[in-house]
């Protein structure tokens, strides 16, 4: 993989005075200065002495002096400079100033939707914000296209902005959807670049100058599935803009939003496709590419879940993007800047630092000391925030070590703690609101909408949550009225959240999961214990309850675990992986029974054969190019990431022996030695185990089939032939997925490689 141009440093204020430092005193001005002053005295011209003395000590002072402040002074330069360029929007009364400041206004804070907790201070969102590492954007661009692209867009650690600027010259990057599981920050990063362009700072970021227009999808959702549905001008212009003031809005241009759509000067950001209903999205997808058709120039962002975005039955945007989890350094960025945001303002400013590295440094040290639990959860920007905001309420305090004991706490902090210190009554003790919460989350899980079975958020409808409420014994006994105590949830504990009127669910999948758990696992009697036992290993496969069984197993005592697994392994691999899941995470490893450990051992075998089944059929039945994508798919999941995605170094340096091992021998196996990696491997090895790109790496390309040998291209996936008689030796596995080939220049092949060394291929 080629690598990053050497980034050049911007000249600061303390480089200045270092330079000053290093060649005036250093050449001894101060010195001359001193000299011509003595020699001043001894022909008795006082005056210039004097003169001669205070300019070489007011050279040496400034110099020294500046360069301790150069940090201070640099950071009040950049908010001069800052204040200055944004004189002349400030001063321009046009439409489109006034409305980019209006929605910036909108996303100004960093919030958490369902979860903000008293006693913590709402950061600004560009106080905490930390940019997301970006993903996959060239897997989708023909390998023709990409050969002579900027290097660093291969990168694994991409940003947005250099994105944004792509689409300046690359029409593809002008359709680019974001896709990443629940909490990863979709939304944040476009409130982030809705608020870094209404402040007019996106030429920081080299970005192009767009206006743009943040659109919740499931606000819109009615809208977009009328019989005649408006266009995107119409929609902005009669629906959104009006939202944005809540009193008099101004008069929009005529043609406003039409004239910056077909003009590519807006920047449409679609948030949330999987939020919209799953009987919805079709017709939803085929709004928005026509939209995208119809105003080409312009630059569109959709968001969505993986799972949601198989919904997407119309022409998709062109580049699929993913979101990396946090690294050990993103984490410890946002700890450090969202503790200094809080004690900045409960302590005077010379102790708020102070305090907030202490802090700070508390929770970092916890994380990268339990990199199996709370390490785990720090990748996810949601949950890390759950994590710093439990923290602040106990610095002082180890957090749980698992995610039960997490959950348990944020519970306690919503329903107890927050309330008692904002002077609330609560209509039920907390015990008694965590069992109807529990009720209502087993409801929801058993009961999933037909329009919803296999999604991982559930919504329940405001008039069948109070049918359900009603007869509870709990609300009857104390007298509570459900609609009372619904409000009480939603306003004050923020563990149920209406995101569509008179529609509720819980603020994260995970709480669905951890409620329902508890409702299962609080059995008192040997009856009911069979029978939730007997619904767990009902719905053991389903998506929707995976992390209720997770949850819920954990809960269990050693002899009722003991007696689950077996059972659920009997189910097929699947099941068997995920109970082998449940064990790892049970919080009393020490009390799993032998025979236990034993079965999954032995299970692990049953589900690698499993788990490469399809491709052992594909390659019997020499079918080469479903085999190939299904290599690609079997090895991009068993690192942990999605379809479209491509590995990191650590990925390939770290694959698993086992999983190589068997890949490459089913290949050879039924190729007869023709295909495989380690057929490859000599070849690249004959070549000269080329390195980096070069004659020698485009020589193996061309041996293997990669290349054109009469072009610098790389070969489509087209024009590969994927026979077993007429390719070359060595043409597959190739991923031929579009763009991938490319992928592969140099350093990537040559970590697979030297893996495969290690693994004894």
């Amino acid at each position: 993989m080629a690598g990053l141009p050497p980034a050049s440093t911007p000249t600061s204020i303390e480089t200045v005075f270092e330079l000053l430092d290093k060649k005036l005193v250093s050449l001894g001005v101060p010195t001359a200065l001193s000299a011509v002053g003595i020699n001043n005295i001894r022909t008795d011209k006082w005056n210039e002495a004097a003169w001669c003395f205070a300019g070489a000590a007011a050279v040496w002072m400034a110099i020294k002096v500046g360069k301790k402040l150069a940090p201070e002074i640099d950071q009040g330069l950049d908010h001069g400079i800052a204040a200055v360029k944004q004189l002349p929007q400030t001063l321009r009364t046009d439409f489109t100033s006034l409305y980019l400041r209006r929605q910036a206004r909108q996303c100004e804070e960093s919030t958490i939707e369902g979860f903000n907790p008293e006693r913590t201070a709402i950061p600004l969102l560009e106080k905490v914000f930390v940019p997301l590492d970006l993903s996959g954007a060239m897997g989708a661009l023909a390998p023709t296209h990409n050969r002579h692209l900027d290097p660093s867009l291969w990168s694994e650690n991409l940003d947005i902005w250099k994105l944004l600027a792509r689409s300046r010259q690359d029409r593809q990057f002008r359709q680019m959807c974001i896709l990443a599981k629940g909490g990863m920050g979709k939304t944040t990063l476009l409130r982030h670049i809705t608020l870094i362009y209404g402040q007019g700072k996106h030429r920081r970021h080299r970005a192009p100058k767009l206006v743009p227009v943040l659109l919740r999808l499931r606000e819109w959702v009615d809208e977009l599935t009328q019989p005649q549905p408006p266009g995107l001008a119409q929609l902005i212009t009669e629906h959104y803009i009006p939202t944005l003031w809540r009193n008099h809005p101004p008069q929009v241009p005529n043609r406003w939003a039409e004239n910056l759509l077909n003009r590519g000067q807006a920047l449409v950001m679609l948030d949330g496709f999987d939020e919209i209903p799953a009987a919805k999205r079709p017709q939803v997808s085929r709004w928005i590419t026509t939209q995208m058709e119809d105003y080409d120039q312009s630059v569109f962002l959709l968001t969505s879940r993986p799972k949601g975005y198989e919904n997407y039955t119309a022409k998709r945007p062109t580049i699929p993007i993913y979101i990396n989890p946090f690294n050990v350094d993103q984490q410890a960025r946002f700890i450090q800047r969202w503790y200094l945001c809080q004690e900045r303002c409960y302590r005077a400013p010379r102790h708020a630092r102070q305090v907030a590295q202490e802090h700070a440094e508390n929770l970092i040290t916890q994380i990268q000391t339990r990199p199996q639990d709370l390490g785990e959860m720090a990748k996810n920007p949601l949950l890390l925030n759950l994590l710093v905001t439990l923290h602040r309420y106990a610095p002082s305090k180890a957090l749980p070590s698992q995610r039960l004991g997490l959950y348990q706490r944020i519970c306690s902090l919503q329903l107890d703690t927050r309330p008692e210190a904002r002077l609330i009554q609560m209509l039920l003790p907390y015990e008694k609101s965590m069992a109807l919460l529990q009720a209502v989350a087993l409801h929801m899980v058993t009961n999933p909408s037909p329009a919803t079975p296999n999604e991982e958020r559930l919504v329940i409808e405001h008039d069948a949550l109070l049918a359900l409420l009603r007869p509870h014994p709990l609300l009857q006994k104390a007298q509570v009225d459900p609609a009372d105590w619904l409000k009480q949830m939603v306003d004050v504990s923020e563990l149920l959240v209406e995101r569509e009127p008179k529609e509720y669910e819980f603020p994260h999948a995970s709480f669905q999961g951890f409620f329902a758990a508890r409702e299962l696992a609080k059995a008192e009697d040997e009856a009911t214990l069979q029978q939730h036992q007997q619904l767990v290993l009902q719905n053991w496969n389903a998506a929707l309850w995976r992390e209720t069984v997770l949850l819920y197993t954990a809960q269990l005592d050693p002899q009722d675990l003991n007696d689950i697994i077996p059972k659920a392994s009997a189910f097929g691999s699947e099941a068997a992986q995920l109970a082998d899941l449940c064990v790892k995470e049970y919080p009393r490893p020490e009390k799993v029974d032998d025979f236990l450990k034993a079965l999954l051992e032995n299970l692990e075998t049953v589900t690698q054969d499993s788990k490469y089944q399809t491709l052992e059929e594909m390659l019997k039945a020499g079918q080469w190019r479903d085999a190939d994508q299904e290599t690609y798919r079997l090895m991009i999941t068993t690192v942990g990431k999605e379809e479209g995605q491509w590995f990191e170094r650590k990925d390939l340096e770290e694959f698993p022996c086992e999983d190589l091992r068997t890949l490459d021998q089913l290949w050879v196996k039924y190729s007869n030695g023709k295909f495989g990696f380690s057929t490859q491997k000599k070849i690249w090895q004959e070549c000269g185990s080329p390195m980096t790109s070069g004659k020698e790496w485009d020589d193996f390309c061309v041996r293997v089939g990669w290349q054109d040998p009469t072009a610098s291209r790389y070969m489509s996936s087209d024009e590969m032939i994927y026979n077993l008689v007429n390719s070359p030796r060595g043409e597959l596995p190739a991923f031929s997925v579009p763009g991938v080939l490319g992928r592969w220049e140099g350093g990537g092949l040559r970590l697979l490689f030297s893996r495969a060394e290690t693994c004894e291929l």
